[in-house]
């Protein structure tokens, strides 16, 4: 009887550490990273190197109504000297050379609404650390403007290829698509009418870089950069997603040369598209 209670006692023991480590504890690093974007008419319009600016005289703008949007390039960076390609790279789209130079390749790039999830990640594969930026390369934007033609007030969609260089075989824009099979350089854009389709080259495109100074990004790409609120901490444990919304100024960021200083758009006067970048990010966590 001493033998078997005391056999009774381990048995007992041995069941209750096992209920005690065997309630499945949550996985440590299951949290993902999440992007979506904004687009904010009333937010401050900036140029290159991050400061307000102004419609220059001679050209007007108006705020575009915005579809869709693709980025090519996250990255996190830990300080204002942190160059670009330094920081934690998040995502890269895929690239081709089919049209002859390395291009961003739009057939396999991801077209997102507003508040749609435009990238997520584990954050456990993103490298621990502190990081005060967010550097984003956008690369193609859809939107619909207003104009004016034939004494009509109407409305189009523009498609606007705003990366580096892109590799385009078709695409479309709203009824309408258009066959290139080439690549296209920073500025291209298509536009759609009730009355058919034309498509040409903006003359710039400006992507607002407040670390013009310390950290400055190759010519003709479009990575935009912002600063956090307060420095985005990851650990790689967490367990909790973070919901980072991309906020873009939209405000007068589609602007043309006003020949007769009305205001109205009107293509039909050769009034020519001058810009058609962003004109400032914001970052908001959650």
């Amino acid at each position: 009887m001493k033998y078997l209670f005391s056999y009774l006692i381990i048995i007992v023991l041995l069941w209750s550490c096992q209920k005690e480590s065997d309630p499945n504890p949550l996985q440590e690093g299951t949290g993902k990273l999440i992007f979506k974007f904004k687009f904010d008419p009333q937010q401050e319009r900036l140029d290159n190197l991050g400061n307000i600016a102004n419609i220059p005289t001679g050209n007007a703008g108006q705020s575009p109504a915005f579809n869709l949007i693709s980025a090519h390039y996250y990255e996190l960076s830990p300080t204002a000297f942190t160059a670009l390609g330094k920081g934690a790279i998040l995502y890269q789209a895929p690239e081709v050379a089919t049209g002859g130079e390395n291009a961003i390749d739009f057939e396999r790039s991801k077209n997102v609404k507003e508040g749609e999830v435009a990238l997520e990640i584990p954050i456990k594969d993103i490298v621990a650390g502190q990081y005060e930026y967010l550097r984003v390369s956008l690369a193609y934007q859809n939107y619909s403007v207003k104009f004016r033609a034939l004494n009509m007030d109407l409305e189009g969609t523009v498609a606007s290829f705003i990366g580096f260089r892109t590799y385009i075989k078709s695409h479309r824009i709203k009824e309408s698509s258009l066959i290139v099979n080439g690549n296209r350089s920073q500025g291209y854009w298509a536009f759609e009418t009730p009355y058919g389709v034309s498509s040409g080259q903006a003359a710039r495109t400006t992507v607002p870089n407040p670390l013009f100074a310390t950290s400055p990004i190759p010519a003709g790409s479009c990575v935009v950069t912002a600063k956090f609120d307060t420095p985005l901490i990851i650990a790689g444990k967490e367990n909790k997603d973070i919901v980072i919304t991309i906020s873009l100024s939209t405000n007068k960021s589609f602007e043309w040369r006003d020949t007769n200083a009305n205001g109205i758009w009107e293509p039909l006067e050769n009034e020519n598209v001058v810009d058609m970048g962003v004109r400032g990010m914001k970052i908001k966590v959650e």
